[in-house]
């Protein structure tokens, strides 16, 4: 039989990312957060998103900030002096989006493969309505779209088209073979479209997470800003209390008894386990964990991480990355 793409949750339309259009307010990329967002946290963040750069030193004029005043000069000068600044007119995002078999899961509202559909749509739409240029790696367990960052509307609809290609190929009944590798290689290829100071926001559940993945993780680090958005259900924290489960990773099956002990204590390590080999691999780099579940809204669960209130300067406050703890 077909497969019915149209049930909610299970599969994206193209219809349904371009609402997301109107959704994607009361967040912002920009390196400073309110000090209520989850990115709140002990541990400090390189993630500076798009800056100011030092125009000119100049006199003062009536109406400049007196923030801006550079006092070093204004007393070997013995006249006002003020600092000029321009903001960076460039602050290309790239996004890398993970459609493969492993996403193909969902114990409830969405699977992954939507969840993660949802969240880079956002995020494409937010960087398009700052001006910014927007790019992605969309990648499956066999092959992997590239879409080079620009500046327009149309290159938002590409990735969009993109992902609704991939996330409406995957099915359990296509025999579709689990390639771990693809995720290095995914982050191999950002290592190499992405220039300098880039965004990559990465939007996976990080299954075949290895030290290449970190490494590659690392090397994007050295001239770019990295986000990470780990996708995961939350069936992965909490087993019910009763029943059977039937887990399969496309071509086989096993049968679960949840109330079986050793399974409760195990089965949530699956996550927890990669979200601390993240965390602890890359928190000296300053690099972000998000957790997004699969349940709730993901355009509520954005703002809640990178959200401001209105009237509130989302430039207030240092970005930092909470722990895995």
């Amino acid at each position: 039989m077909p497969k019915d793409k149209t049930v909610p949750g299970v599969y994206v339309s193209l219809k349904d990312l371009i609402k997301l259009q109107y959704q994607a307010t009361g967040f912002s990329f920009l390196p400073r957060q309110p000090v209520q967002s989850l990115l709140s946290g002990r541990h400090s963040s390189r993630l500076r998103g798009r800056g100011l750069d030092f125009e000119e030193l100049r006199q003062y004029r009536p109406g400049d900030d007196i923030r801006t005043m550079d006092w070093k000069a204004t007393k070997r000068c013995g006249e006002p002096y003020v600092r000029v600044f321009t903001e960076e007119r460039e602050r290309p995002v790239l996004l890398i989006i993970d459609q493969r078999i492993s996403m193909f899961f969902g114990s409830q509202v969405n699977m992954k493969s939507v969840t993660a559909a949802e969240a880079a749509a956002l995020a494409a739409w937010r960087v398009a309505d700052a001006g910014d240029k927007v790019g992605a790696i969309i990648f499956n367990d066999h092959e992997i779209r590239e879409i080079k960052p620009r500046r327009s509307k149309k290159t938002v609809m590409q990735i969009l088209q993109r992902i609704v290609e991939q996330n409406n190929e995957l099915s359990v009944d296509q025999n579709i073979r689990s390639n771990k590798k693809m995720l290095d290689r995914a982050l191999e290829k950002a290592v190499h479209l992405a220039g300098h100071d880039y965004l990559v926001c990465v939007i996976s559940d990080f299954f075949g997470l290895s030290d290449r993945s970190l490494h590659h993780v690392k090397q994007l680090c050295r001239h770019n800003d990295v986000m990470l958005s780990l996708i995961y259900d939350p069936l992965a924290r909490k087993l019910p209390e009763n029943g059977s489960l039937v887990i399969s990773d496309g071509t086989r099956q096993v049968l679960l008894d949840s109330k079986e002990s050793r399974l409760k204590k195990r089965f949530p390590e699956f996550l927890e386990g990669r979200l601390k080999t993240l965390t602890e691999n890359l928190d000296k780099f300053g690099v972000p964990v998000l957790p997004v579940n699969t349940t709730e809204s993901v355009a509520l669960q954005v703002r809640r991480i990178l959200g401001y209130k209105p009237g509130k300067s989302s430039r207030a406050g240092k970005v930092a990355v909470r722990g895995s703890r």
